[in-house]
């Protein structure tokens, strides 16, 4: 039976990477009086900081942030374990009478969230490891076979959700996308849903070569080989995080910096689309910012449909 979706997290606010959505959230929060939990799967792990985009030290004191920080590189990390945390830190907020903003770009967790998480077979150490051995191209072909549709919106550069979405496919003999909670079909998300930035496509990829390139400018190298020695190759999951495998990479000879650079420039924006994509599915309330709209512009908009919709 799948787990059940919490009551309304009173205002969700999602995006692409780089669409400015933190900006905009500490913006809500102020004028609200509320307090921001992050919906990233990356930015719970200590230490992935540059890398992760993680608030600043200054805007996490002036605005109480929930669910950064949670665990080390040593610890396994999953979408149950966020909801658990995320329905605390939800009763914990609401209890002082103030205002959650859920803010992220982890689409699974708003689905947790807003539909509640779906079952699914534990993993088989068996299956895993044969899978594990297999090439990627050849795991891709069997996706593409078993469960077109999941191939069609999976990150096909992702061997671990390869692997996990065949191993649920063999292990149940059904689709996994038939399995997924939010697929086409489900009930549709509490009213006030979520709010989705969009911007126009160029200016996305400006402010997304412009992170990557202050990222670098900043100490993402320095950030990873500190990370290296605290066992981030060690974490399947952590090492994912857009940024990291690559300058791994380059810290093993594989590419030279400047080649480094771009590559993660284009592996955002890849991503970037795929999140674009993937909330399109959904029956979200899309905000178009322009490139010079200030952050409180946008949550000044915001604000003004989340009272609307709870009739206020």
């Amino acid at each position: 039976m799948a787990s059940a979706p919490v009551a309304s997290p009173r205002l969700c606010l999602s995006g692409p990477t780089a669409s400015g959505k933190s900006a905009v959230a500490l913006c809500l929060a102020a004028r609200l009086g509320g307090e921001i939990i992050s919906a990233d799967s990356m930015q719970v792990y200590r230490g992935l900081d540059l890398g992760t985009a993680k608030p600043a030290a200054a805007d996490r004191a002036r605005i109480a942030h929930h669910l950064l920080d949670v665990v080390g590189l040593e610890e396994a990390f999953n979408a149950a374990r966020w909801l658990d945390l995320a329905r605390a830190a939800l009763d914990d907020i609401h209890g002082r009478d103030r205002i959650a903003i859920v803010c992220g770009g982890t689409g699974l967790y708003f689905r947790a969230l807003l539909r509640g998480l779906d079952p699914t077979p534990t993993p088989d150490p068996i299956l895993r490891a044969e899978l594990e051995r297999r090439p990627l191209p050849e795991l891709l072909g069997e996706l593409a076979e078993r469960d077109p549709a999941e191939f069609a919106t999976i990150d096909r550069t992702n061997p671990r959700r390869v692997i996990r979405a065949l191993e649920v496919i063999r292990l149940t003999g059904r689709p996994f996308s038939a399995q997924k909670t939010g697929a086409p079909g489900a009930s549709p998300p509490l009213v006030p849903g979520v709010v989705v930035l969009r911007r126009d496509p160029a200016d996305l990829r400006q402010r997304i070569e412009r992170r990557v390139d202050r990222m670098f400018r900043e100490g993402l190298v320095d950030e990873t080989r500190e990370l290296l020695e605290l066992g981030l190759e060690e974490n399947r999951t952590a090492l994912q995080a857009l940024g990291y495998r690559q300058v791994v990479e380059h810290l093993r000879g594989h590419r030279d910096l400047g080649s480094t650079i771009a590559l993660v420039k284009q592996k955002t924006w890849q991503f970037a689309r795929r999140q674009m994509t993937w909330w399109r599915s959904w029956p979200a309330l899309w905000m178009d910012v322009a490139a010079d709209e200030p952050a409180d512009v946008t949550a000044a908009a915001i604000e003004q449909i989340w009272r609307r919709a709870l009739g206020q």
